[in-house]
C-alpha cells in the first residue's frame, strides 16, 4: 500500500539547496551517503489539476510547494533566516501564495490554504470503516 509521496527538486546547484532545505527550512534528514540527504516532511497531499498549454503547463507536469498555517508569521521566520521571497502575499483563491528563491535559480511556492485539510477527517474516516468491516467479518473471532 501506498504510504507516502517521495518529491525531487533538480537543480544546478545541489549541495547548496540540500544546506537550504537543512539549514533555512530546518528540515529533518537521513543522510543516505555521498553528500546525499533525504528530507522527511511532516505531511503531503496531492492535486490534480487541468494542463494550460498557454500558460506552459503540458501533462505530467509537477509541480511542488509547500503549505503552512499562518502564511504571514511563516515568512517572517523564514526572512529571519535569510530566506528571500519574490513577491508579497497575496489571495490566489484557493489561499494565501507567496513565492521564495531556492539555490539553482527557481522559486518555490509557499501558501496557506484556505481549505481545510481533511487528515483528520480522513484519518477517522478510515478508522471507523476499518472497525465496520472487521464488526461485520464473519471468520474474525469475537471478544
Amino acid at each position: 500500500m501506498i504510504k507516502g509521496v517521495h518529491t525531487m527538486f533538480y537543480t544546478s546547484r545541489p549541495d547548496e539547496l540540500r544546506a537550504f532545505f537543512r539549514d533555512k527550512l530546518r528540515f529533518s534528514f537521513t543522510d543516505v551517503g555521498g553528500g546525499w540527504l533525504i528530507f522527511d516532511l511532516p505531511e503531503a497531499d496531492l492535486g490534480c489539476h487541468p494542463a494550460e498549454a498557454a500558460d506552459g503547463q503540458t501533462s505530467g507536469t509537477p509541480h511542488v510547494s509547500f503549505y503552512c498555517d499562518d502564511i504571514e508569521k511563516t515568512v517572517a521566520e523564514l526572512k529571519s533566516r535569510g530566506v528571500e521571497f519574490t513577491e508579497p502575499v497575496h489571495d490566489a483563491g484557493y489561499g494565501f501564495v507567496t513565492h521564495f528563491n531556492v539555490p539553482g535559480d527557481f522559486q518555490v511556492q509557499l501558501y496557506q490554504p484556505k481549505y481545510e485539510k481533511s487528515a483528520n477527517r480522513r484519518t477517522s474516516a478510515a478508522a471507523d470503516g476499518h472497525r465496520e468491516a472487521v464488526a461485520s467479518d464473519p471468520s474474525r473471532p469475537t471478544r
